[in-house]
């Protein structure tokens, strides 16, 4: 279960209609890019990254994606939450 942080919940309007991209990686961590239609007709973007126990790792949200289609905002974002992915360091454990 994602733990959601703040960028989401200001994000988030289920009134509107939207569409998703929901991605577990091998190591357990799960991308969700949300891109959706305003109220205006500009298309907004969510990506969240998260751990495999659900903690947000990274999330942001983008008010416009000026001259981009669903679509086309969708796969940006699944890009760019794969490079999130890459360059997330997992926190190292010394055992003395």
């Amino acid at each position: 279960m994602r733990i959601r942080g703040e960028v989401f919940w200001g994000w988030a309007d289920p009134t509107l209609h939207h569409r998703s991209h929901d991605e577990t990686l091998d190591d357990g961590t799960t991308i969700d890019v949300q891109v959706r239609l305003s109220r205006t007709g500009g298309t907004q973007m969510f990506i969240g990254v998260y751990a495999g126990c659900g903690m947000a790792l990274h999330e942001e949200a983008f008010d416009s994606r000026p001259g981009e289609s669903m679509t086309r905002a969708l796969a940006w974002g699944v890009g760019r939450a794969r490079r999130i992915t890459t360059e997330h360091q997992p926190v190292q454990t010394y055992v003395a």
